[in-house]
């Protein structure tokens, strides 16, 4: 088993065998930290995508860049690289479903200071009542000089919570169910309008053209040790519960933690990049580029400027590709059609209570691995060849996968992986560790599996290229002319 040091990254440590779920501490729009990742770790040197080609000038030949400090791209250049060879990739997403404050989250009514957040993705909103709640994101702050800062930021305490009607004034809901109206009825309680008056920090009569709670600026304004709450020129912030990730169960086999999906699949890639590429030797043998891609905004459909709908990864692997061709025409086409996607998001764990809601051959278990998600719809991007070339990677460390199709009467989510994948042209693989409790704001998992993923994941890095090597694919029959090399205007 390779070695695990204890890395102190938000959302899991690495401990022995199992990964034990830590509370997050630096958060931007995600609450792990692959980009700490990749410094801690002291091997993925940093590069500023604005500036021309920068991909060229750093030992080891890694590196790594963010976009909007929400999505984040890294790779390891093999030393047998030639122009035009592929990247092996895993690509997974940085967000989760949450609540977002708005332009204008102060809201009072009844005695109380509340927030106006708006919902982000498809949440299980129902979960998020009756929990100790804080805030995380972003704030640019304005320092002495005038010059605009980016600070990380989340209020360890909890400050907020978003009360359950008590049974006795809500009979129907034995009859009805559980139907919160997302717009008045999940709108967190910050403070009493009497206690926030008695502390200077009120804000003037109901309806207020104030953007922001005074007792939330200042609350900001002390965790950023600043004594001016006008420092803080604008934010974005997420609501997040304040209930830290723990191994679970009676033989400590499970993570109780938020956002797994997709967090899990975000770190086990970033681990298994890092930790494949220890050293300059560790890509003596590599023929193509390794990385990983994390993106943001999947909860939402992806579209967006750093979302995997957006041009950051066809810009990053033609600018790469270009800056190590030496001006060879066709690299970058060459580059797309020989690279491989291993799109990694989580998956949906045959459920004890509900086993009804799966395929009857199709049900994914704890403590047995990926799972390989397939859908002839193009839900998922899995084909033939690239699911075989995964579960090869896996079989020669001796790691099994499992399969998963959706029930013919069931609606199938989706992933990046059809999206990078009809934007690349290259192939793709839809993969996910099992989960239960998928959009809850507290999820569960088995530890073997994120123990599993990050193998796998390792494995792939180590082994693909060479296990891509006996693959033979689109190849041109014996007994038919080969024309290659040729001028266009010969043909």
């Amino acid at each position: 088993m390779r070695d695990r040091r204890n890395f102190q990254q938000p959302c899991f440590v690495l401990i022995n065998v199992h990964f034990c779920a830590r509370p997050w501490r630096r958060t931007c729009l995600t609450s792990h930290d692959p980009v700490g990742l990749c410094v801690d770790s002291g091997l993925l040197p940093r590069r500023r995508e604005q500036c021309s080609c920068p991909f060229k000038c750093c030992c080891f030949s890694r590196y790594f860049f963010t976009r909007n400090k929400s999505t984040l791209v890294a790779f390891a250049v093999g030393k047998k690289y030639e122009p035009g060879n592929g990247f092996n990739l895993i690509g997974a997403h940085t967000d989760s479903p949450c609540l977002k404050l708005k332009p204008n989250s102060a809201s009072k009514k009844s005695g109380f200071l509340t927030i106006n957040a708006e919902t982000y993705g498809g949440g299980l909103w129902c979960t998020w009542f009756d929990r100790d709640l804080s805030v995380a994101g972003r704030v640019l702050v304005r320092e002495e000089n005038g010059k605009l800062v980016h600070k990380l930021v989340k209020i360890e305490r909890p400050i907020m919570r978003i009360p359950m009607l008590a049974i006795h004034l809500y009979r129907d809901i034995y009859r009805e169910g559980f139907k919160p109206n997302n717009q008045t009825h999940l709108a967190p309680i910050l403070a009493t309008s009497v206690k926030a008056e008695c502390e200077g920090r009120g804000q003037g009569q109901e309806g207020s053209s104030q953007q922001h709670h005074a007792a939330l600026l200042d609350i900001l304004a002390a965790e950023l040790g600043r004594s001016d709450p006008a420092d803080i020129v604008d934010f974005e912030l997420n609501v997040c519960d304040t209930q830290a990730g723990v191994i679970g169960g009676a033989a400590r086999e499970f993570v109780f933690c938020g956002r797994l999906d997709n967090l899990s699949s975000t770190y086990c890639a970033a681990r298994a990049l890092v930790d494949s590429t220890p050293n300059e030797d560790a890509l003596s043998e590599e023929l193509s580029i390794r990385g990983i891609a994390l993106f943001d905004h999947e909860e939402v459909g992806s579209s967006s400027a750093v979302g995997a709908g957006g041009p950051v990864m066809r810009d990053a692997m033609t600018r790469v590709t270009r800056c190590l061709s030496d001006g060879h025409p066709d690299a970058v086409e060459r580059c797309f059609k020989k690279s491989f996607l291993v799109s990694a998001d989580m998956a949906h764990a045959l459920h004890p209570n509900y086993p009804e809601k799966h395929d009857g051959d199709h049900q994914p278990k704890f403590h047995k691995g990926l799972v390989i998600k397939t859908n002839v719809n193009q839900r998922y991007a899995t084909n033939l060849v690239s699911s075989a070339l995964f579960r090869e990677v896996g079989k020669r460390r001796g790691i099994l996968c499992q399969e998963f199709s959706v029930r013919n009467d069931s609606p199938c989510g989706s992933t990046i992986g059809p999206i990078l994948s009809s934007s690349l042209g290259c192939r793709t693989v839809d993969v996910g560790a099992p989960q239960l409790s998928m959009h809850s704001i507290r999820e569960m998992c088995a530890t073997d599996d994120i123990d599993l993923s990050y193998r796998h994941f390792v494995a792939f890095f180590e082994l693909f290229s060479e296990v891509d090597g006996t693959l033979s694919v689109d190849e041109i029959p014996a007994e038919l002319p080969v024309i290659d090399d040729v001028p266009c205007n010969t043909l």
